[in-house]
């Protein structure tokens, strides 16, 4: 299964995206997970310990690797470069790995001008390409609000777009921007998952506002995540709460993906 997931800054789209592969991998699924984010916190979420990380740099900070791949440096958005650069070994050579999920983060892309036509975003597109289209695994990717790097033909092979809200109207408001850009790829199958949900009354504003989209379920507010945070562990290795309400959105979304 190919699982991408958006939301506003904050919403917990990471939260979710690496407890989800936590859960995949204790299942025994083989799971890919790409930091799309430019934040760049997946990494956090999973649980993948300090000393696998030292010396990591994510792959839009790697200038010569992107020359030789694209055939343009990084930052010269001027010039001619391959727009099909090879991506397949990536995920083996740059992943670090932690109780079967490998992780292989993007970093930040900058984008040069007014737009994103550039050799950073031609990689990342051709990755993401890939490890839909090819892998045979889970893969999940935590992207940042747009969609800009999934491409026409790639999303025919996502199987479901999860967008993470919290019960307010802003988030409420980027879950339509994010739907109406799915609409535009021809993505069909649009989730959502409600998180920092206080009482029935969250869950209910955020079904009513959000009549269009398929409604996986909630992870409730928790103090125990932000002590995750403040700790640099898992919020799969702080608190089962948050295990069992992501355990149930998978079953919910495995039983809607056909």
């Amino acid at each position: 299964m190919k699982i991408a997931i958006s939301g506003k800054g904050g919403v917990g789209k990471t939260t979710l995206a690496g407890v989800m592969a936590r859960i995949l991998g204790a299942r025994g699924h083989k799971v890919l997970a790409i930091d799309a984010d430019p934040d760049s916190n997946l990494a956090d979420a999973i649980g993948v310990e300090a000393s696998k990380l030292k010396g990591m740099k994510p792959l839009a900070q790697m200038k010569e690797f992107i020359e030789e791949r694209t055939g343009a440096k990084k930052g010269d958005y001027g010039s001619f470069f391959r727009l099909n650069p090879k991506v397949d070994d990536i995920p083996d050579r740059f992943a670090v790995e932690k109780d079967g999920i490998k992780l292989v983060v993007v970093g930040d892309i900058q984008r040069g001008g007014g737009g994103c036509f550039c050799p950073e975003n031609v990689m990342l597109k051709s990755l993401l390409s890939y490890v839909f289209i090819e892998r045979d695994e889970y893969v999940i990717v935590d992207m940042e609000a747009g969609l800009e790097h999934l491409g026409r033909g790639t999303t025919e092979y996502v199987d479901a777009l999860i967008v993470v809200v919290e019960p307010g109207q802003r988030s409420f408001h980027t879950a339509r921007q994010v739907k109406k850009l799915s609409d535009d790829l021809g993505i069909k199958n649009l989730y959502i998952v409600g998180n920092k949900v206080m009482n029935e009354g969250d869950e209910r504003l955020i079904r009513e506002n959000l009549k269009e989209f398929s409604f996986l379920g909630v992870m409730a507010y928790n103090e125990s995540i932000m002590e995750a945070d403040r700790q640099g562990v898992s919020p799969y290795d702080m608190d089962p709460t948050i295990r069992v309400e992501v355990e149930g959105i998978i079953d919910v979304l495995t039983r809607g993906v056909k």
